[in-house]
Protein backbone atom coordinates (compact mmCIF):
# COMPACT_ATOMS: atom_id res chain seq x y z
CA UNK A 1 0.00 0.00 0.00
CA UNK A 2 1.62 3.16 -0.99
CA UNK A 3 1.95 5.91 1.93
CA UNK A 4 3.04 9.34 1.55
CA UNK A 5 3.67 11.26 5.06
CA UNK A 6 4.06 14.54 5.35
CA UNK A 7 5.73 16.87 8.05
CA UNK A 8 7.50 19.68 9.10
CA UNK A 9 4.77 22.38 8.65
CA UNK A 10 4.07 25.15 11.43
CA UNK A 11 3.44 28.63 11.81
CA UNK A 12 6.89 30.92 10.69
CA UNK A 13 6.77 34.61 10.68
CA UNK A 14 8.01 36.08 6.99
CA UNK A 15 11.34 35.91 6.23
CA UNK A 16 12.00 32.59 8.05
CA UNK A 17 13.23 28.54 7.24
CA UNK A 18 10.92 25.16 7.74
CA UNK A 19 12.14 22.17 5.92
CA UNK A 20 9.03 19.95 5.17
CA UNK A 21 9.89 15.78 4.79
CA UNK A 22 8.02 13.52 3.23
CA UNK A 23 8.55 9.52 4.10
CA UNK A 24 7.36 7.48 1.40
CA UNK A 25 6.73 3.60 1.62
CA UNK A 26 4.83 0.90 0.00
CA UNK A 27 6.43 1.49 -3.77
CA UNK A 28 9.81 1.85 -5.04
CA UNK A 29 10.83 5.03 -4.55
CA UNK A 30 14.10 5.13 -6.38
CA UNK A 31 12.07 4.42 -9.39
CA UNK A 32 9.83 7.40 -9.33
CA UNK A 33 9.82 11.28 -9.89
CA UNK A 34 8.46 13.13 -6.73
CA UNK A 35 6.91 16.38 -6.61
CA UNK A 36 5.79 19.24 -4.02
CA UNK A 37 2.69 20.93 -5.18
CA UNK A 38 0.52 22.86 -2.70
CA UNK A 39 -2.91 24.38 -1.90
CA UNK A 40 -3.20 27.94 -0.32
CA UNK A 41 -6.99 28.71 1.53
CA UNK A 42 -9.19 29.98 -1.17
CA UNK A 43 -7.42 28.57 -4.21
CA UNK A 44 -6.40 25.78 -6.27
CA UNK A 45 -3.56 23.11 -7.10
CA UNK A 46 -0.19 24.76 -7.13
CA UNK A 47 2.39 22.69 -8.58
CA UNK A 48 5.72 23.94 -6.30
CA UNK A 49 8.38 21.49 -7.70
CA UNK A 50 9.99 17.87 -9.10
CA UNK A 51 12.52 16.25 -8.62
CA UNK A 52 13.55 13.36 -11.06
CA UNK A 53 14.12 9.86 -10.03
CA UNK A 54 18.40 10.16 -9.74
CA UNK A 55 17.72 13.44 -7.74
CA UNK A 56 19.95 14.76 -10.61
CA UNK A 57 16.83 16.74 -12.35
CA UNK A 58 14.93 19.61 -10.51
CA UNK A 59 12.70 21.99 -11.77
CA UNK A 60 10.61 24.47 -9.42
CA UNK A 61 7.67 27.20 -9.81
CA UNK A 62 8.97 30.86 -10.67
CA UNK A 63 7.92 32.16 -7.64
CA UNK A 64 9.43 29.56 -5.80
CA UNK A 65 13.22 29.86 -7.76
CA UNK A 66 16.07 30.94 -5.25
CA UNK A 67 14.01 30.15 -1.87
CA UNK A 68 13.04 26.36 -1.87
CA UNK A 69 15.32 23.38 -2.59
CA UNK A 70 13.80 20.34 -3.12
CA UNK A 71 15.90 17.05 -2.52
CA UNK A 72 15.42 13.45 -1.88
CA UNK A 73 17.47 10.94 0.00
CA UNK A 74 16.73 7.60 -1.57
CA UNK A 75 18.51 5.46 1.18
CA UNK A 76 15.62 6.82 3.43
CA UNK A 77 13.00 6.89 1.06
CA UNK A 78 12.57 10.81 2.39
CA UNK A 79 11.83 13.46 0.12
CA UNK A 80 12.49 17.31 1.56
CA UNK A 81 11.78 20.62 0.51
CA UNK A 82 14.22 23.56 2.26
CA UNK A 83 11.85 26.70 2.33
CA UNK A 84 13.84 29.97 2.94
CA UNK A 85 12.61 33.68 2.81
CA UNK A 86 9.42 32.80 2.88
CA UNK A 87 6.65 34.83 2.45
CA UNK A 88 2.90 35.12 3.73
CA UNK A 89 1.24 33.86 0.11
CA UNK A 90 3.48 30.89 0.67
CA UNK A 91 0.81 29.91 3.48
CA UNK A 92 -0.29 26.94 1.94
CA UNK A 93 -1.38 22.84 2.61
CA UNK A 94 1.96 21.46 1.40
CA UNK A 95 1.54 17.49 -0.18
CA UNK A 96 4.25 15.70 -1.59
CA UNK A 97 3.49 13.08 -4.29
CA UNK A 98 4.94 10.66 -6.59
CA UNK A 99 4.84 9.51 -10.62
CA UNK A 100 6.18 9.10 -13.40
CA UNK A 101 6.16 11.89 -16.75
CA UNK A 102 4.32 9.64 -18.85
CA UNK A 103 1.56 9.43 -16.24
CA UNK A 104 1.98 12.42 -14.16
CA UNK A 105 0.85 12.15 -10.47
CA UNK A 106 0.10 9.22 -8.88
CA UNK A 107 -0.33 9.20 -5.05
CA UNK A 108 -0.02 12.19 -2.99
CA UNK A 109 -0.39 12.51 0.66
CA UNK A 110 -2.33 14.01 3.38
CA UNK A 111 -0.42 16.99 3.17
CA UNK A 112 0.97 19.69 5.84
CA UNK A 113 0.37 22.87 7.00
CA UNK A 114 2.46 26.09 6.60
CA UNK A 115 1.19 29.44 8.12
CA UNK A 116 3.36 32.66 7.33
CA UNK A 117 2.60 35.34 9.64
CA UNK A 118 3.77 37.95 11.91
Amino acid sequence: EVRLVESGGGLVQPGGSLRLSCVASGFTFDGYDMYWVRQAPGKGLEWVSTISWTGTTLYYAESMKGRFTISRDNAKNTLYLQMNSLKSEDTAVYYCANGLPASGIDYWGKGTLVTVSS
